[in-house]
């Protein structure tokens, strides 16, 4: 067999470069998922937001980058994805600059939303530039394992630098930050990062647009209210409304050769769709653990919030070594396998997470880490298989399914194992108060309210049934990622990257943007 990398030109000094440019609206993006952690009470202070409102500002981010991300990945493709980069960090810098001094809670949420845009432009674009940058097999893999750490790493930093900066600053600091370095993006790409696009793009899809938000937004909508309030009916049909637009969207790719999602992106054999799937039980693992962890250290252990944060942190010190190891490993065995190590090492996270008692501190940092380990391994090493597989015209579609299914992953994480968890919490505390019955924060106000020896039985209680629950999570993960190794050995096994363009075409184009 051909050694794609034998003929494939070695990025140097200067892709590196560009690459660690890239790495800063990955970073951005990522934290301000969890920026807002610590600010809320001053932003409530200040904006005096309704619950409603306040829910909004929270989850508007969210909601647009999931919803744009697909047709952001197909508009790079068309108009160049430096170009998209660069558009996306003006609109991030300057929604930031509003979120930072919104003097009202519609305007917070109306920047939020500007955020959520700028943030569906610069995801697909990084990743597919990466892609892009780096034609050399091994050379892409680090570069794909590096990137997937930094998303990783970047979502536990928010929310630590968030306190900090409340520490020393008013609350629209959180977002002030990203403005200097979105103004050093703007500078530093057009001097480093060469321009991509598809030569050929064809007209762009209108009306896939609406049609890919259809059947995205109302299914993340759906599961993260189902982790929050349970099964209701509306949510429930807000999922079925979202498959069925999902439907629509995938018979049109389909039967269009105009379609926003391009049939080319899954005939290139089986490595696109196997990374997908597999792509999302791995941000499924990832989100649903930590829907427990973060509860755990500040409700079970009672920890502030900052000091939990940074108790947080310590899981990523090992994240950052995972990746570049399994991806040194996949240049020597099939890499199907060292996928299912991953999830194999996922699982035992998961299944150290399972013994953790209502004092273990240490052992479920432990287990966060080999899981977090596992799972940054897991997604760098599929994200790479399946924007290898894609053709290179089409990286930024590729990006973006690869990121909307990580987003559906992890809304169906928490979803999943946060109603399993709280069926068993509920079953344990059946005979209780309905305020304690309902979640660990409802019991942690009563047991103030009662206050003595009484309110600290309610609240040992409380704490026991929610440690339960997050057990019983643990060992449903635990299975889910044994069964995910499985099926990783099965579908992925022998998939080679495609060998490198004939007679050198790309990298005379490649050659061509730097002059």
């Amino acid at each position: 067999m051909t050694n794609p990398s034998a003929t494939a030109r070695l990025a140097g000094r200067r892709e590196w470069t560009a690459f660690t440019v890239l790495l800063l609206p990955l970073l951005l993006v990522s934290m301000d998922v969890s920026v807002l952690y610590f600010a809320i009470p001053a932003i409530t202070d200040q904006l005096d937001p309704s619950a409603t409102q306040q829910l909004w500002i929270f989850d508007s981010y969210a909601f647009a980058l999931s919803g744009l991300l697909v047709t952001m990945g197909s508009l790079g493709d068309r108009i160049g994805r430096r170009k998209l980069l660069l558009i996306g960090a003006t609109a991030f810098g300057l929604a930031s600059i509003g979120a930072g001094y919104a003097t009202s809670p519609e305007m917070l949420i109306a920047a939020r939303v500007l955020l959520g845009i700028g943030g569906a432009t610069l995801m697909p674009s990084t990743l597919a530039l990466v892609r892009n940058l780096f034609q050399d097999a091994k050379q892409r893999g680090k570069a794909i394992a590096i990137w997937s750490g930094a998303m990783t790493g970047g979502i536990a930093l928010g929310s630590v630098l968030s306190g900090v900066m409340l520490n020393h600053f008013f609350w629209g600091s959180v977002f002030l930050i990203n403005v200097p370095a979105m103004l050093l993006l703007l500078i530093l790409v057009p001097a480093l990062v060469p321009e991509f696009k598809d030569p050929a793009p064809g007209r762009f899809d209108l009306l896939g647009v609406p049609l890919s938000m259809a059947a995205v937004l109302p299914v993340v909508y759906g599961l993260k209210e189902i982790a929050a309030e349970g099964f209701e009916p509306l949510y429930l049909g807000c999922l079925a409304a979202g498959l069925a637009f999902g439907y629509v969207f995938v018979r049109r790719r389909r039967t269009r050769d105009d379609a926003m999602v391009s049939r080319a992106l899954f005939l290139q054999g089986r490595g696109f769709g196997a990374g997908i799937g597999l792509n999302t039980v791995a941000a499924f693992a990832m989100m649903g653990s930590a829907y427990f962890t973060t509860q755990y250290l500040q409700s079970v252990l009672g920890m502030g919030p900052l000091e939990a944060a940074l108790w947080s942190l310590a899981p990523s010190l090992v994240i950052g070594a995972a990746a570049p190891v399994g991806a040194a490993l996949a240049q020597k065995l099939d890499r199907a396998y060292v996928i299912a190590g991953g999830f194999v090492l996922a699982a035992a996270g998961f299944a150290l997470i399972g013994l953790v008692g209502t004092d273990s501190l240490w052992l479920l940092l432990i287990g966060a880490g080999v899981l977090a380990s596992g799972i940054v391994t897991v997604m760098s090493l599929v994200s790479d298989m399946a924007l290898t597989s894609a053709p290179a015209e089409k990286a930024g579609s590729a990006a973006s399914l690869l990121e909307t299914g990580q987003e559906f992953g992890g809304a169906l994480g928490m979803a999943v194992l946060g109603s399993l968890g709280t069926a068993v919490y509920r079953s344990d505390l059946a005979d209780s108060e309905p305020a304690v019955r309902e979640t660990l924060g409802g019991a942690a106000a009563t047991a103030h309210h009662v206050g003595g020896e009484a309110g600290e039985q309610v609240l040992a209680l409380a704490r026991e049934a929610f440690v339960h629950g997050m057990q019983y999570a643990a060992w449903g993960g635990t299975a889910l990622l044994l069964g995910a190794a499985v099926l990783a050995a099965a579908l992925m096994r022998g998939i080679e990257a495609p060998a490198p363009p004939a007679a050198g075409t790309e990298d005379r184009a490649h050659e061509a943007t730097y002059r």
